[in-house]
């Protein structure tokens, strides 16, 4: 059963069946044999974590340490993950589990498919996370399977003690190795990374219409947008072949040599923000097929990993929002041109009565505070690291941050392109004629939501809409 965090996101609901439940319970046997039978320390299990790797557990210390896992190191705080964050964290721990490396049992699996079903959502921090893995974020979600901590019901903290038996749950208790297991690897990072991809796939598009419409409205002249030029770059081909079929019919300003920068370099931003995403996509994938735990059941043998540190999804997280602030750049300098006469042709700011009436340069202005904000999160994330657990964790890659700036530039890359899309809507209105037929459609699109101007209004509301819009694809 192949499970991804972007399964089962409209609340459908799950089901173990009978052969998977026999090969975990198979599955959780071995690995109770091996910890019965074995000699040898065991991370976590029967020794402490960390620091305290090296201090060997008696048995009631044993029964004792795999709640103690989950309890004392839940020191995170608000704000807390949105709730569809957080079921997409609860499946991916789910897909975990029903890997061969995990060994958890049945039980354990079952319960979380049930909190999955019934809407149970821990209150988990996505701020202030300075371990070498994920261990804060994950002892706030999983130790209220325990009737510890808070969830958030209809965006309000609850006990979650109170909230399992609202739902007829008694709380879970820990058998060996398990509070290990829910703490360990970095399904945090993962969930980010393909929110992160998906929302950038979708700018990516939205910012190949809007190089489309100023192409379409300052009538550039198409030669530099051959696909010949692209040499054996398949992204950017394929991207100046879109927008030829786009603007194919569209005007063409006589005795222009050139268009602005901004207009004639968007295919090769745009071509480098969709490998980047695509590398991104590739390495969530390949995590995917990796343990993720530590120590993880493999062989019959309990083998330590580095799941916890995902420096190569968050170093690419970090690489998208370097490419979502260019875009941003490229955009804005993009609006700016549409509302200058000498590039348009167009009334000045795109009003039709310039002087008493404002246009569009107020919204440009909203565009430009918009990137000034993005521009701040190019900083990597993913870079440094700080002793902790006395210098027994020595670096941590800060994935989850970087996720959480991707997510920062997406919202903001959204508002600028809304800005963009708006302006060139108000060009083409003001313009002679209908615009390229390709992009009519779109065309009609925003104007569905931000009517054209006659005269000045307040466009903030409205610029919201088509942001939500943008973000519902």
């Amino acid at each position: 059963m192949m499970i991804t965090g972007s399964d089962f996101a409209d609340g459908e609901r799950l089901v173990l069946d009978k052969p998977l439940v026999e090969a975990l319970m198979r599955r959780r046997n071995e690995v109770l044999t091996a910890l019965r039978t074995g000699e040898n320390p065991v991370y976590g299990v029967n020794t402490g974590m960390g620091r305290l790797a090296g201090v060997a557990l008696d048995a009631r210390q044993q029964a004792e340490h795999q709640r103690n896992l989950l309890i004392g190191r839940a020191v995170g705080g608000p704000p807390w993950l949105p709730p569809e964050d957080v079921r997409a964290l609860l499946v991916l721990r789910l897909r975990d589990f029903l890997r061969p490396w995990s060994g958890v049992s049945p039980d354990l699996v079952q319960f979380l498919v049930d909190r999955l079903n019934d809407g149970f959502t821990p209150a988990v921090p996505r701020t202030g996370l300075g371990s070498s893995g994920e261990i804060i974020p994950l002892s706030h979600a999983f130790q209220t399977f325990l009737g510890i901590g808070t969830v958030l019901e209809n965006g309000v903290e609850t006990p979650a003690a109170k909230a399992l038996a609202a739902r007829g749950a008694a709380p879970y208790v820990l058998g060996p190795k398990e509070g290990a297991s829910l703490i360990q690897g970095s399904p945090m990072a993962v969930m980010l990374a393909q929110r992160g991809w998906a929302e950038a796939l979708r700018l990516i598009r939205l910012q190949t219409l809007t190089a489309a419409v100023a192409i379409d409205i300052l009538g550039a002249p198409r030669a530099v947008f051959s696909p010949v030029m692209a040499g054996g770059d398949d992204q950017l081909r394929n991207l100046l072949e879109e927008l030829n079929a786009l603007v194919s019919d569209g005007f063409v300003r006589p005795n222009v040599v050139q268009a602005p920068l901004s207009v004639r370099v968007a295919p090769r931003a745009l071509a480098h923000a969709s490998r980047v995403a695509e590398d991104l996509r590739e390495t969530w994938l390949r995590w995917e097929s990796m343990p993720g735990d530590s120590p993880s059941f493999v062989d019959g043998e309990f083998v330590p990993g580095t799941g916890y540190h995902a420096v190569d999804l968050g170093l690419r997280m970090d690489a998208l929002t370097a490419a979502l602030v260019h875009l941003g750049e490229v955009s804005v300098q993009r609006t700016h041109r549409l509302l200058d006469e000498r590039f348009s042709g167009l009334p000045p700011q795109l009003t039709a009565d310039p002087g008493p009436r404002a246009g569009l340069v107020p919204l440009h202005k909203r565009a430009v505070g918009e990137l000034h904000a993005l521009r701040r999160l190019a900083t990597p994330a993913t870079l440094g690291s700080i002793d902790t657990s006395a210098g027994q964790e020595d670096v941590q890659a800060f994935a989850w941050a970087a996720g959480e700036q991707l997510r920062s530039a997406a919202a903001h890359l959204f508002a600028i392109t809304a800005c963009e899309l708006v302006t060139g809507s108000q060009a083409q209105y003001l313009a002679s004629g209908e615009g390229a037929a390709g992009l009519r459609e779109s065309y009609e699109w925003v104007r569905s939501v931000v009517p054209p101007l006659d005269e000045d209004r307040p466009l903030g509301p409205e610029i919201e809409r088509l942001i939500a819009a943008c973000r519902a694809g």
